[in-house]
């Protein structure tokens, strides 16, 4: 796959989702009207980036990574892959941009992927994901954890 394109545009506080399946147009606007809807007790207005050119069709996990690795704003980046768009739940794959290189040692990096690099969430949760990491009030570790006790690997709330 040739470079993906840059990422332009993205306010900070915009929770980033980039499309990487094409087969289910209705899916994506499901998922997308979904993002779209006020969050949280107040509720919160939506802020979503969404990165929807069939240039990233099929982008890997680590291609995206390395798409975006410039954006110093940017604790999680979130995929609608397949996966997303064939579930009913429409579960957005959550991966951390931190790297090995971004954590004090090999112990804090362990503890940050214990259950991997990335977990899946749904669309209500996106906004909750995306600001506790922002801002550091949650690591990424405790969303996978929640995620990993899910009966379907999903974080669904605290």
């Amino acid at each position: 796959m040739s470079p993906l394109p840059a990422v332009t545009g993205r306010d900070e506080f915009d929770a980033l989702v980039v499309r990487t399946d094409y087969l289910d147009d209705q899916a994506w606007q499901d998922v997308a009207a979904a993002l779209m809807e006020p969050w949280g007790d107040r509720p919160y207005e939506a802020d979503v980036h969404f990165i929807d050119d069939l240039a990233w069709s099929g982008a890997t996990v680590d291609e995206v990574l390395t798409a975006v690795r410039g954006d110093d704003n940017l604790a999680v980046v979130f995929l609608a892959d397949r996966t997303t768009m064939q579930a009913e739940s429409h579960p957005l794959l959550a991966v951390t941009t931190l790297t090995r290189e971004e954590c004090v040692d090999d112990e804090d990096y362990a503890q940050l992927t214990e259950f991997g690099r990335h977990f899946r969430t749904i669309p209500a949760r996106l906004h909750e994901v995306h600001a506790n990491l922002s801002i550091g009030n949650l690591g990424f570790e405790e969303f996978a954890a929640w995620a990993h006790d899910d009966p379907e690997g999903i974080f669904r709330s605290f």
